[in-house]
């Protein structure tokens, strides 16, 4: 079959920091080819929409796939698939990803027919099965998927990550994906999945606190493949267990791999295995992300970090004396006030490190969706991008993007300032060098994006599709949050972690 898969727009937040590599879709692609179909992707972070309907238009998909990792991209998915179906009606129009699965019902009743099917969970062992069912004439039998007939058979679940490999070399347009200064920059999987459970967060829930390692061979042959000297690691949690980032980093040392690095990881398990992390500064390792989420205890314990202050700043501390530059990421909670916002920006200031902040979200499928006792104020599903609030704030509306935004620029100007221009200067030139403009464009971009008043405007946007109300649920049983569980794997059962 011909198979044609598309990745959404940017959000907000990517049209500055970052643009990554749309890995997970890449895999999916790979999956499908090694499966005999004839596949393409578009990816809208770096193509347009022209580009899409010019090759739906020559290409005449038999199936279309859209990638939909957040859930502020699913309007624009339906239009999408809805603008396909008008020039395609025979096509197969299906969705999947993360954000998808966890209101799967909902968007294919929201659809009206435009959609097919939503597939739940994993795409790498849905997509053979669900396009051989497209061929012969009904898929409500494939595991994970959800069409207009109900929910099939539970999602099947990879045993091992190794394969499929992705289909890099379908995509077009990489050097336009980057991360902060690593510019261009691939992306590449060592682990799946997060053994943590924190409340606002729903990798776990999808993956069912699984936890899955690709072999030190693959991961260095996958890295080997890749021309990008830049690569983002997207491990949720890097370097749990240090014996296999020790394996991986001995395999590249013994392939002579030169990359630079990016990752996510943990303060708790940079504290608990600073060596492996050394071993990786050595090989390249320059920038780390830590999601800290809170300056005080009582924030910690809220999200569920299991960490305290304290490691936090050990933490800082251990990283910059490895010479790794660390991003921290903090939750802003709508219940904030200004003399809150005050002492987060003198935090801020205080330490050298980049700091994030990302609005704290209901998210269908965190634990939060079903426990958070505030009312929505929003059900538009363009403002679930962790940059608008959408539940109630103590400030009025405008004075809490006002006061968000000015938090934003004031530590902006702290890394991008005149302060900081000449070293910046050095990477712009390095960049630009090469071809490569996205630092360049990202350095001057702030003040367009980032408006309280184009924030707020954003909520007087009139709302075609709105999320489903949340269920109050029991969560005593975890279990019950989760899209993949235990015996619905492809090959031996998952490692998992006891609840």
């Amino acid at each position: 079959m011909r198979l044609l898969l598309v990745h959404p727009s940017a959000l907000m937040y990517s049209e500055i920091f970052l643009r990554l590599e749309p890995l997970g879709l890449e895999r999916v692609a790979g999956a499908a080819r090694e499966a005999g179909h004839e596949v393409r992707v578009v990816d809208l972070q770096v193509l347009s929409v022209r580009r899409l309907r010019d090759e739906v238009r020559s290409f005449r998909p038999e199936a279309l796939g859209i990638s939909l990792n957040y859930l502020a991209n699913i309007p624009e998915a339906i239009r999408l698939a809805e603008r396909v179906k008008e020039e395609l009606p025979d096509c197969f129009v299906f969705l999947g990803g993360h954000s998808v699965s966890f209101v799967a019902e909902e968007v294919i009743e929201q659809a009206k027919g435009a959609v097919d099917a939503v597939v739940r969970g994993e795409g790498e062992p849905a997509v053979g099965p669900l396009l051989e069912a497209v061929r012969d004439g009904g898929v409500d039998g494939v595991p994970g998927v959800v069409t207009a007939s109900g929910r099939g058979p539970a999602p099947l679940m990879l045993h091992g990550i190794d394969e499929p490999l992705p289909a890099r070399d379908l995509m077009r347009g990489r050097r336009r994906y980057f991360i902060g200064e690593l510019d261009p920059c691939a992306s590449i999987e060592f682990t799946r999945g997060c053994p943590w459970d924190c409340s606002f967060c729903s990798a776990w829930t999808f993956y069912g606190r699984s936890y899955r390692k690709a072999s030190p061979e693959a991961a260095a042959e996958d890295l080997a493949r890749i021309r990008e000297p830049n690569v983002f690691i997207v491990d949720d949690v890097a370097f749990i267990r240090p014996e296999h980032g020790n394996a991986i980093a001995a395999e590249v040392e013994r392939r002579g791999i030169r990359k630079q690095y990016y990752l996510e990881t943990r303060s708790d398990v940079l504290l608990r295995h600073p060596e492996v992390f050394e071993r990786w500064a050595r090989l390249g390792l320059r920038y780390m992300f830590l999601g800290m989420e809170a300056i005080d205890a009582e924030g910690l314990d809220l999200y569920r970090k299991r960490v305290s202050p304290d490691e936090n700043l050990k933490a800082l501390e251990t990283a910059r004396r490895m010479g790794i530059r660390v991003a921290i990421n903090l939750i802003v909670d709508p219940a904030w006030d200004e003399e809150r916002f005050r002492v987060v920006r003198e935090f801020a200031m205080a330490v050298p490190e980049i700091v994030h902040f990302t609005v704290m979200t209901p998210y269908p499928g965190t634990e939060i969706w079903h426990t958070e006792s505030r009312r929505l104020t929003t059900r538009d599903y363009r403002l679930f991008d962790i940059q608008h609030a959408v539940v109630p704030t103590t400030l009025p509306l405008d004075r809490f993007y006002e006061e968000l935004v000015r938090t934003q620029a004031v530590i902006n100007r702290k890394h991008l300032g005149l302060r900081t221009a000449f070293g910046a200067a050095r990477v712009l030139a390095r960049n630009l060098a090469h071809g490569q403009t996205n630092f360049a464009r990202m350095l001057w971009k702030f003040n367009q994006v980032y408006s309280p008043r184009r924030q707020l405007a954003d909520h007087a946007r009139p709302v075609r599709h709105e999320l489903p109300l949340p269920q109050r649920l029991d969560v005593g049983d975890r279990r019950q949050l989760y899209i993949h569980t235990r015996g619905a794997t492809q090959g031996a059962p998952t490692r998992r972690v006891p609840d």
